[in-house]
């Protein structure tokens, strides 16, 4: 089970969403019973009928950034930017940024880069993971730009032959609850949600408490590793605020289900657990890995979208749910034609 090949599968092409679903909570839900082993076909609105009074949900409400520049060389090649992070310590409060860099050909160390919409950036370093430290110009913030020319960071699978989904993607690619900027993809699980349902939901005794997380690039990259236990996750910046903790707390004591509305949650809450299943408030990063034998102390159910083969989120709901038992439920999924990644459908684990 820590083999990357016992993580692969097949999947037709017209099997990835390339939209999202007309209405969010129309996407279907594949609920899958780790006792039983019971897997039934449902919808998301379904969710209020599936959960329990006192069952706690807790979100990620970490907002996408629009961190993706297009712009030409001063060759005048063309170059696509993803702003992934600041240049860290020594450059936080600079106008640097580490971005993801790509060209035909690399650019040159002090060479410049102008981007659609105005604004432009110098090349100061060159990684050898396809990585670039750039140095924005002009006067304006460097996230001012983003609003302004910056594109929604849809992975690489959705491929569209111009930009006239980027309006819908502005929308659909961030969650009704997101407020804190600092991502580079969505929390996908959350995009089901709408606030009508969740006001259904709360009507219902079920509570709603966010966490936050910003998804780093490293939670995408390819595992290249054949035992998945030696790949190694990037750090990612959590919060976890006292009413999220003392909530968590109260419905353990009650009986109640912590359910995560996705694995960024879940490793939000398994970073910060303590033996008891109670978590610590506060904010930190972290780099948790999550494989088959991971001990869960806090989170009791899931809620997550199709994950790519050989992904490191296919490993977590693997370890969550038993791998036989998402190999099962994934070429169901296939065979029923539900949508997957991103603007896919979703499974609750419970």
């Amino acid at each position: 089970m820590f083999r990357l090949e016992d993580y692969d599968y097949a999947l037709p092409a017209e099997r990835i969403a390339q939209v999202p679903a007309r209405q969010r909570d129309h996407s279907r839900l594949l609920l899958l019973d780790r006792s039983t082993k019971v897997i039934r076909d449902h919808h998301f609105y379904d969710l209020p009928d599936l959960l329990l009074p006192g069952d706690i949900l807790v979100v990620n409400d970490t907002r996408v950034v629009p961190a993706r520049l297009f712009g030409h060389k001063e060759s005048g090649g063309l170059v696509e930017v993803l702003v992934i992070q600041d240049g860290g310590k020594q450059e936080r409060g600079t106008r640097n940024r580490l971005c993801l860099l790509k060209s035909s050909k690399r650019p040159k160390i002090g060479s410049f880069l102008f981007f659609q919409g105005g604004g432009s950036g110098q090349v100061r370093r060159l990684f050898d993971n396809g990585t670039a430290l750039i140095t924005f110009g002009g006067e304006k913030p460097v996230q001012e730009i983003l609003r302004k020319s910056g594109h929604m960071p849809v992975p690489p699978y959705i491929r569209r032959e111009d930009d006239s989904c980027d309006n819908l993607d502005r929308q659909r690619y961030q969650t009704v609850y997101s407020r804190s900027d600092g991502a580079v993809a969505a929390p996908t699980a959350g995009l089901h949600f709408t606030v009508e349902l969740l006001e259904k939901l709360r009507k219902q005794g079920i509570g709603i408490f966010p966490v936050t997380l910003h998804v780093g690039y490293g939670t995408f990259q390819p595992v290249r590793t054949g035992d998945i236990r030696e790949h190694e996750l990037l750090p990612e910046r959590y919060k976890i605020d006292a009413a999220a903790s003392r909530a968590i707390g109260i419905c353990k004591a009650s009986g109640g289900r912590v359910i995560a509305v996705g694995t960024t949650v879940v490793r939000t809450l398994e970073s910060a657990a303590m033996e008891n299943g109670l978590v610590n408030p506060g904010e930190g990063v972290t780099d948790l890995m999550v494989t088959p034998g991971f001990s869960f102390k806090v989170v009791d159910a899931l809620i997550t979208n199709f994950h790519l083969p050989k992904s490191s989120l296919l490993f977590l709901v693997a370890a969550f749910a038993g791998l036989d038992s998402i190999r099962k439920a994934y070429a169901l999924a296939i065979e029923r034609e539900y949508r997957f990644y991103s603007y896919g459908d979703a499974m609750l684990i419970l």
